[in-house]
């Protein structure tokens, strides 16, 4: 039996309208919301109901962050489930999930559930994670379960160890068989290959940070996302494609169709919305991504992309390593960077520069997210629900430095920055998991489950 709490006088952002309300909290579910509007309510609680008063406050459903790298197993040394998950709740992310290109892989079955046993002794946050794609492992992934297990992740790109997938007749295996969501990871190679070989022989290792755009290319990503939605559209496969970074990609996307019906959707991390290539100057291999960072105008296309349903998912691609790691020459700096305590605040600075609304920010950040991977009963401010809940003081700044950051790297691309709004509290199944930087870590996460429908 959870607590009983009562959230009262919150402003509630939630399916594409802003009320007041109070909302009711009991046995890790939300019990009732009665909007201000209404006739006056009491809403039944008793002597160990906790009262929270959110006046002044926003109140929204908890973000999942469907691509998120927090290292574990193999890779503790960068990050681990427990840290990142605590950074994540942090952030106002309640629900992750989490990439397969770990060590060893998440290529088998036996491996995928290791995961999940972690997860549960250690998450603060809700989790799921990916099986991994090999080039040979279709009978693995075949055996994945649609009820809980998030999705297929494709590497159509280099990755860890034994998963980029370049083999045309397994991608075709793996699509036509699926019937799964399958999420990728969409560059193509050999473009980045040519292109690499022709900024090493002019630079040699000393190839400036500036460049990386220019090697892994709009056209590396549009090749590649090209030849993935082909494939799902050959057999109607349901595709999510990761990441989107260019201008051109946005062309292979539809926005005529509703999201529930989508059967190829794109998401956008908060990185490509915020940075542009002339941030490297500054900040280096710290915002060094796969995909690139590149070009103003593929930044304000792609925040375009989100207001006009091109792109349907905010994500971090939360991907750590140590400052030491990024320190080093361009080929020997890996690529990724700490982003889930900071996300939602950096998406709420660009509502306040006019480039995206409240309501828009928590359908692609909550909502979306829940719709197209189908999960059960998360994602909404609704009756019957999991209390996935954030309160966001919109009017307390907060400025970001070594001392605040959560990530077990110790480094953020946003430090030294002052976001304008601060996450307050962050229930978690109806655990008030955090509070004004203090943490109950008594109840961990829950493993997600999934309502699919069939191919």
């Amino acid at each position: 039996m959870g607590k009983t709490y009562h959230i009262i006088n919150a402003r509630v952002i939630n399916e594409g309208k802003i009320f007041d309300a109070n909302v009711l909290i009991r046995d890790g579910m939300i019990e009732r919301i009665v909007k201000k509007d209404q006739e006056k309510e009491k809403l039944k609680s008793d002597k160990n109901t906790i009262t929270i008063d959110a006046s002044g406050k926003w109140l929204i459903p908890g973000v999942i962050d469907d691509q998120v790298h927090f290292r574990e197993p193999g890779l503790t040394h960068k990050a681990d489930i427990y840290t990142e998950s605590k950074a994540a709740v942090a952030g106002g992310i309640t629900s992750f999930m989490e990439m397969p290109n770990t060590i060893p892989n998440t290529l088998t079955q036996e491996l995928l559930e290791e995961k999940y046993s972690i997860a549960s002794e250690k998450s603060l946050a809700n989790y799921s994670f990916y099986m991994g794609a090999s080039n040979d492992n279709i009978e693995e992934i075949l055996k994945t379960n649609p009820r809980n297990v998030c999705g297929i992740k494709i590497f159509m790109g280099a990755s860890t160890g034994n998963m980029l997938v370049d083999n045309i007749d397994t991608l075709n295996k793996i699509f036509s068989k699926s019937k799964m969501l399958i999420a990728t990871h969409c560059e193509d190679e050999n473009t980045i290959r040519a292109n690499s070989e022709i900024f090493r022989e002019k630079y040699g290792e000393k190839v400036p940070i500036e460049a990386h755009p220019l090697i892994r290319s709009d056209e590396a990503c549009y090749k590649s996302s090209k030849l993935a939605v082909k494939l799902a559209k050959l057999y109607n496969t349901r595709l999510h494609i990761l990441h989107l970074s260019t201008a051109k990609e946005l062309d292979l996307f539809d926005n005529t169709i509703p999201l529930k019906k989508k059967r190829v959707t794109a998401e956008v991390c908060v990185h490509h919305l915020w940075f542009n290539s002339s941030d490297y100057n500054k900040l280096e291999t710290k915002i060094k991504w796969n995909p690139a960072i590149k070009t103003k105008n593929d930044q304000e296309k792609l925040q375009e992309g989100l207001l006009n349903n091109k792109l349907d998912v905010i994500a971090t691609d939360h991907a750590p390593h140590t400052l030491e790691e990024k320190k080093n020459t361009y080929f020997k700096a890996p690529s990724g960077g700490p982003l889930v305590q900071h996300a939602l605040p950096a998406m709420i600075d660009l509502y306040k520069e006019g480039k995206i609304t409240l309501e828009k920010m928590v359908e692609k950040m909550c909502h979306a997210p829940a719709i197209c991977f189908e999960i059960e009963k998360r994602g909404f401010i609704r009756e019957g629900y999991w209390a996935d809940l954030v309160l966001i003081n919109p009017d307390q700044a907060t400025k970001v430095t070594k001392k605040n950051i959560l990530y077990k790297c110790g480094w953020s691309p946003f430090e030294g920055h002052t976001f304008q709004t601060a996450v307050t509290h962050t229930f978690v199944n109806g655990n008030l998991v955090y509070q004004n930087g203090k943490f109950d870590e008594s109840e961990m996460g829950k493993r997600l489950l999934f309502e699919r429908q069939s191919k």
